[in-house]
């Protein structure tokens, strides 16, 4: 009997055929040999539905472990590196991170072919949302206090991490544009470095189109970003990317996951970021007139806050960012499938849907509701 295709999540919340082709047992075997005591690989016990690698648990004689595959053009083996090094600052640090194994020559990100590699000890606990799609809202409240108290802790062992940006605006969660004081310009500067982007762009208004999705906030909060104290953030605080120890309303968060869009911001980012993703249906607005969930928004505050304090300028700013949140990496999702994936349509989506359509929902009932209940909650 022949397995089923892998199939990876779809930008409209479908399952369609990944970008990339997915592990398989010989590769990783082969792999597996440059590693010091790995065990024998003997089976693929799951591929990951996430879409911008490939990803895999594998069986061995020795335990499982986690394997992840970028094409060469997404990670380089510095700048994976990069991510590791905050990972192993945040362990040092109590967070519960499996570890990322080096190989027999000491290097945790390995380059073979067209392909960068890394590899992680198993997870503690239950991926118990492993099969959620990002943007997809959390349904517990109680999950959500727990996984923002989960984030102040990753904020505060982030504290006193000092390393530069990341050296790929590629697929990772910035904040450089919505922070500076002219957006536009600073995005102009930017495109010679990026020329995937830039000649996506070259068929866009752009700047008109950058202008008007800012408008409403920017001036207003652009100040207040500006003068933030710089942390490292996960960038992708979903609870796809928390392990839990059960499945009861009082689970605890077993290990944290998935730090490749990590880069230097700060901390209202991450937490808006996380409002973001567990808290409104993206992937539902057309059909769902309640896509917000200011509950999940306010039970992740509340968590957050009983770990890290929060005042009511803090609350009032986090407002005002959750409409602008998204941009930097909507960008960086255009110029993925437009200069690496080569995905006309895809692109098209990253631009019209996730760049401008994100802001402009904000301007609607659904979309002020939630930011006036942040407000509230101050």
């Amino acid at each position: 009997m022949n397995d089923p295709p892998h199939l990876a999540h779809g930008l409209a919340g479908d399952s369609t055929p990944p970008d990339w082709p997915p592990l398989a047992l010989d590769e990783v075997a082969a792999l597996l040999r440059g590693y010091p005591a790995p065990g024998t690989p003997l089976r693929i016990d799951w591929h990951s539905p996430r879409p911008l690698s490939a990803a895999c648990l594998v069986a061995t004689d020795r335990g499982t472990l986690f394997v992840k595959r970028h094409h060469r053009d997404v990670r380089s083996v510095a700048t994976l590196e990069e991510e590791h090094r905050f990972i192993a600052h945040l362990r040092a640090h109590g967070m519960p991170i499996p570890a990322v194994l080096p190989d027999a020559r000491g290097r945790t990100a390995v380059a073979i072919g067209d392909w960068t590699y890394e590899v992680h000890g198993r997870a503690g606990g239950i991926d118990l949302y492993r099969e959620a799609i990002s943007w997809e809202p959390l349904p517990s409240r109680t999950h959500a206090l727990t996984a923002g108290r989960m984030l102040a802790a990753l904020h505060d062992a982030a504290t006193g991490y000092r390393a530069p940006q990341r050296d790929t605006p590629l697929l990772v969660a910035r904040s450089e544009l919505i922070r500076a004081a002219d957006p536009v310009a600073a995005l102009r500067a930017q495109l010679p470095q990026r020329p995937g982007l830039a000649d996506y762009l070259r068929g866009r208004d752009w700047p008109a189109d950058l202008a008007e999705l800012l408008a409403p906030w920017h001036a207003a909060a652009q100040p207040r970003l500006a003068r933030q104290p710089s942390l490292w953030t996960h960038g992708d605080w979903h609870v796809s990317n928390l392990c839990w120890s059960d499945d009861g309303a009082d689970a605890r968060i077993g290990a944290v996951l998935d730090f490749g869009l990590a880069d230097a911001n700060f901390a209202l980012f991450d937490l808006a970021t996380a409002i973001e993703r567990n808290a409104i249906a993206w992937l539902a607005l057309d059909a769902d007139a309640d896509a917000a969930r200011p509950d999940i928004a306010c039970a992740l505050i509340d968590g957050y806050r009983r770990h890290r304090p929060l005042s009511s300028a803090d609350l009032h700013l986090l407002a005002d960012l959750l409409p602008l949140v998204h941009v930097d990496f909507a960008l960086s999702e255009v110029e993925y499938y437009h200069a690496v994936t080569r995905s006309p349509a895809n692109a098209d989506i990253a631009y019209d849907t996730f760049l401008r359509g994100h802001p402009a929902w904000f301007r609607l009932p659904p979309g002020q509701a939630l930011r006036q209940a942040i407000r509230d909650h101050a």
